[in-house]
């Protein structure tokens, strides 16, 4: 039996929530990637909770097993514009994890759309691991989509993962 790990980039799923106009359960697309294989862990990048919806959502995410890795919004003002940013990046953390664990594993589902994992992509293939992007048309990049062994549109599986 396949043993699978999924990479769930927070802030690139909720993008795609967005442009694809309906919201992800992810309890079922857990069970979704994993009914045929052993699944190692799953987690799950986003950042510190701000308002108590967002406290409750983590907290569903770790009651249904993810492993939910934080980060804290960072803020400051663009010099040009004056206005202020926030910024939440958990790309690195996403791919510590994926190389800390890569001897437990056989296939890797990164649900992202960001081309900055196409290396990291690129390096589990040359050790001879299954790679998977789960996104939507219009959010995944080029470069991703290049280097994954296989690329599943989300809107494809609306039936299933569909929030109600």
């Amino acid at each position: 039996m396949e043993r699978a790990i999924l990479f769930v980039d927070g802030a690139n799923m909720n993008a795609c929530q967005m442009h694809m106009g309906w919201k992800i359960d992810f309890r079922k697309l857990k069970e979704h990637f994993t009914k045929d294989r052993f699944l190692i862990n799953s987690f799950y990048y986003t950042r510190e909770p701000d308002r108590e919806e967002d406290a409750k959502f983590i907290g569903f995410l770790v009651w249904t097993g993810f492993t939910v890795r934080t980060k804290r919004v960072k803020r400051y003002t663009d010099p040009e514009s004056g206005q202020e940013i926030a910024k939440c990046n958990l790309d690195v953390e996403m791919v510590i994890d994926t190389f800390n664990t890569v001897p437990l594993y056989d296939a890797a589902f990164f649900f992202s759309g960001d081309g900055d994992f196409a290396r990291a992509v690129e390096l589990l293939r040359s050790k001879g691991k299954r790679t998977v992007a789960v996104s939507t048309d219009g959010m995944i990049s080029f470069d991703l989509a290049n280097a994954v062994d296989e690329y599943i549109e989300l809107n494809t599986l609306r039936r299933e993962l569909e929030r109600r």
